[in-house]
This record gives structure tokens, C-alpha cells and sequence, in this order.
């Protein structure tokens, strides 16, 4: 069986670059998303949790996609988050990012007032028939309250639109159900499960430490890719160390991404990272250069 990768295999959840005063920087965005093809992502998703969704405008997140669209040309994928809580809403953000040149939309379970699974079903529906680009579903529980549960997914795989998964839910036997009887294309949303689910018949990945090492996320994959499943290990190993410190630190991903990669300050709420925190990074960073 054929594994399904609509968006490719490697995608860097991009961080939003700001300007010191705190505003959209759409020329450092076109650059940062021309670097990261270059060096190796097949796809970038923007206007996700690492790219500060919840702290950017409507207006902010169309032009990112505009932007990122026309630095990275036609044959990059670029995926657009459009999730919010309200359906009205999710169908407009993805209306304006088909507009503006997405080829895929990242849609996210409606967060706090935790809809039912049936009410799930109908939310995504209603985004997938208002838009004529597949879907990539965002299932992340921690986050939103609520899991699309495996048969909601498999019940959701006939719709022509829903195309792929962005898996954070932490339930790899659930997943690898849903692929073994779909052609739903699942994508790692969590850096430590990206090897576990591709070997189990994932797409790939949606990576946040790609911001800063896009080269090592990809090769983890085209060594298991080669059959070299040794490799693929002490790959991944060597990229641990960073990974650990970027997603498992207690710092959101989009703080230490942007204490590695220059892409300006983070929006409040969040704070930056810290001296002691900015240097474990960098010292991780560079002994996988050195690696």
C-alpha cells in the first residue's frame, strides 16, 4: 500500500516573523520561507500554534499566506491554518486563505466549548464543501479539549476534501487504525512521535524544530525511506537533544524556535525566552551541526 502525501513528507510549522516594534514582517517571512525549501521542507504551514495564530489578524494571516505564497512559488506546498472556535468564522479564514494562494488548509478541532463528536463532523464538513482545496485536519486535545475520535475520522475519509491529519493526539494505536483503513494521509504534529507514526504508515511530518535544523528533520525520513531503519535511528537520536529542549522545556515551541532563528519577538501573552534558556538552545543547536 501506497502511503498518501498530498503535502510531501517534511513541513516546517513556520514561525511568524515580527518586526521589533512587534508588526507583521512579510519580508523576513518571504525569506525565511524561501530558506526552509531550500533546505530541504517540502511544505510550509503557516498560521498555526508555532506561527502565533491566536495573537495574529485575519488580515495579518491572508497576507502572510499572500507573501509566503509568492517567495516560495507554485510547486511548494503551503498549508494555512484557519481553525478557530466559531464555524462561520473557520469557513471565512479558509475562503480568504484559498484566495490568497493556499493549496491546503489546516483546520483545528473548535476549542472550548468542546462540540460533540457528531457537532465535529458537521463543522468539518461545512469547511471542506465551502472551500475547493483538501483539508488537513489538526487533532490536538491538549490544546482544544476535545479528540476527533478514530471513528470520527474514519467516518470523515469519505468526504473528497479531507485529505490528511495533523496527529497530536498521542494515541498510536488509534492512528495507525485510521491509516490501515483510510487513505487519510496522518502527518506528526508531536517531534517525538515523527519516526513512530511514519513507520507505521505516516506521511511524514509537521515539524516546529524544522525552524531551526530542516535538513536533519528531512533526513530522519529518507534514511527510514532508504530502508536504512539504523540510520534513521541514530538520526533521529542526534536530533533528541534539541528536540527535547525546544518542545519539552516548558517554553512553547514558537518561544524557542525564535530564541534559534532571527524572525523577531513573540506576541504577548508570551514572553522570550530567557539568557539561560536561549544558550541550552544554541549549544544544542550547534553540537547537531557538529554532529
Amino acid at each position: 500500500m501506497t502511503t498518501p502525501r498530498p503535502f510531501g513528507r517534511a513541513l516546517c510549522a513556520m514561525i511568524t516573523p515580527f518586526t521589533a516594534t512587534g508588526d507583521l514582517d512579510l519580508p523576513a517571512a518571504q525569506k525565511l520561507a524561501a530558506r526552509l525549501m531550500s533546505e530541504g521542507c517540502d511544505g510550509l504551514v503557516l498560521n498555526g500554534t508555532t506561527g502565533e495564530s491566536p495573537t495574529t489578524s485575519d488580515a495579518e494571516k491572508t497576507a502572510l499566506v499572500r507573501a509566503v505564497r509568492e517567495a516560495v512559488g507554485a510547486t511548494a506546498h503551503v498549508v494555512a491554518g484557519v481553525g478557530s472556535s466559531d464555524t462561520r468564522h473557520t469557513v471565512e479564514l479558509a475562503q480568504a486563505a484559498e484566495e490568497a494562494g493556499a493549496d491546503g488548509l489546516l483546520v483545528v478541532t473548535p476549542y472550548y466549548s468542546r462540540p460533540p463528536q457528531p457537532a465535529l463532523e458537521a463543522h468539518f464538513r461545512r469547511v471542506a464543501d465551502a472551500t475547493g482545496v483538501p483539508l488537513m485536519l489538526y487533532d490536538i486535545p491538549g490544546r482544544t479539549g476535545t479528540r476527533i475520535e478514530p471513528e470520527t475520522m474514519l467516518r470523515l475519509a469519505d468526504h473528497p476534501r479531507i485529505a490528511a491529519v495533523k496527529d497530536c493526539a498521542y494515541d498510536l494505536l488509534g492512528s495507525t487504525k485510521v491509516i490501515s483503513r483510510t487513505e487519510l494521509a496522518y502527518y506528526s504534529g508531536c517531534e517525538e512521535m515523527n519516526l513512530p507514526l511514519y513507520a507505521v504508515g505516516g506521511a511524514g511530518c509537521v515539524s516546529t524544530v524544522a525552524n531551526a535544523a530542516p535538513r536533519q528533520v528531512r533526513a530522519v525520513l529518507d534514511a527510514y525511506d532508504k530502508g536504512d531503519t539504523a540510520e534513521a535511528t541514530r538520526l533521529n537520536q542526534l536530533l533528541f537533544p534539541l528536540t527535547e529542549l525546544m518542545m519539552a522545556s516548558g517554553l512553547p515551541g514558537t518561544v524557542t524556535a525564535k530564541a534559534l532563528v532571527d524572525a523577531g519577538p513573540v506576541r504577548e501573552p508570551l514572553q522570550p525566552a530567557g539568557r539561560e534558556a536561549s544558550d541550552g538552545l544554541r549549544a544544542a543547536y550547534e553540537e547537531l551541526l557538529r554532529a
